[in-house]
């Protein structure tokens, strides 16, 4: 009876000094929202507030006041790499977000504290950025306060905080061409650099996106490994773009010369793809010939042809797919896209 007295005075006194409190359901529950954009993640942390029947602006939240962007600790975004934003320079890291809200604009403020509790202690000097927004009224009202990410691409995202009838965007943008060629560079000093293929898909990003004189080297590096139908092919674009028409023909003449019937069709695939579809035909012309019994490269020129408009032409190509086709469900398909291809 002694020994249990004991544990309860011990427990009664570990309560009142907070070391054994219960974890319940939260007024305000905790809410993680994440983009990617290009290579870059974005993740903000915070908790969802309720209006629960209270006039929210000026009031809930006063006028010029920090205000922590949520409810509890403070709320924090993270980006794994630099950014931009409002069009302002911003370190890869972690952040305590902080908005100082008027009644026309606001305020918001990225702190280099993200472990405070709410904006309390909220100090300027700590400030790593700020930036000006102007927010926006919405004809929904939102109960709980949210975040979202709108118009995401490979180079920008808005976030979007969005409470009662109010709408708050702030403008992310990433130099994703920039921060890829500086991860391709590092991937390549591992597997990828021991592969035709690695230096391949480098190239073919350089040649879109980065530095024409990387994209040489990086496709020189892979036909020194192995050459291939697709490296050559790069190869030869960049020698076009460079102007070189001549070296452009040998390079695809001698990519050609080891194509499969996949690599080829692939191609024409991709011509259509960009719109090139007289291109396209060609390719898909060619490998007809190069392969005559191939009922798939006739079935990829029909369908060429069709788009072209030509539709005699469209079902001559599908006829020979149908005749040459083995497997009964691919002409049975063949043979529907006739029967469309000649209805009035």
């Amino acid at each position: 009876m002694k020994t249990f007295l004991v544990m309860a005075v011990l427990f009664v006194s570990a309560t009142a000094h907070g070391q054994a409190a219960l974890k319940l359901p939260e007024a305000s529950p905790a809410a993680t929202v994440a983009q990617t954009i290009g290579l870059t993640d974005v993740t903000v942390v915070y908790h969802r507030p309720a209006v629960a029947g209270r006039a929210v602006w000026g009031k809930l939240v006063p006028y010029g006041e920090p205000w922590r962007a949520g409810a509890n600790e403070n709320t924090t975004i993270t980006f794994s790499s630099d950014v931009k934003v409002g069009g302002k320079p911003l370190k890869a890291g972690t952040y305590g977000l902080h908005m100082l809200p008027t009644a026309k604009d606001w305020t918001v403020m990225f702190s280099t504290m993200a472990l405070a509790w709410g904006s309390f202690s909220y100090d300027q000097k700590e400030d790593a950025l700020r930036i000006t927004v102007t927010p926006k009224p919405t004809t929904t009202s939102e109960e709980r306060l949210s975040y979202r990410f709108d118009d995401p691409s490979d180079t920008k995202a808005t976030l979007v905080l969005s409470w009662e009838k109010l709408a708050v965007p702030i403008a992310i943008e990433v130099e994703t061409s920039k921060i890829a060629m500086a991860s391709i560079r590092q991937q390549l000093r591992g597997p990828a650099g021991f592969t035709w293929q690695g230096f391949s898909q480098a190239a073919t990003y350089a040649f879109r996106n980065g530095p024409i004189e990387e994209a040489v080297k990086l496709v020189d590096r892979s036909i020194a490994i192995n050459p291939t139908y697709q490296n050559l092919s790069l190869r030869a674009s960049i020698v076009e773009k460079q102007g070189n028409a001549k070296a452009a023909a040998e390079l695809r003449a001698r990519a050609q010369a080891m194509a499969s019937e996949n690599d080829l069709n692939q191609t024409g695939y991709r011509l259509m793809s960009e719109k090139k579809v007289d291109e396209a035909i060609k390719m898909f012309q060619t490998i007809a010939e190069r392969f005559p019994e191939s009922w798939n490269a006739q079935d990829s020129l029909g369908e060429a042809l069709a788009i072209k408009g030509d539709k005699a032409g469209a079902i001559a190509a599908y006829t020979k797919a149908s005749a040459l086709a083995k497997d009964p469900v691919q002409k049975k398909r063949i043979d529907a896209t006739i029967v469309r291809l000649k209805a009035p």
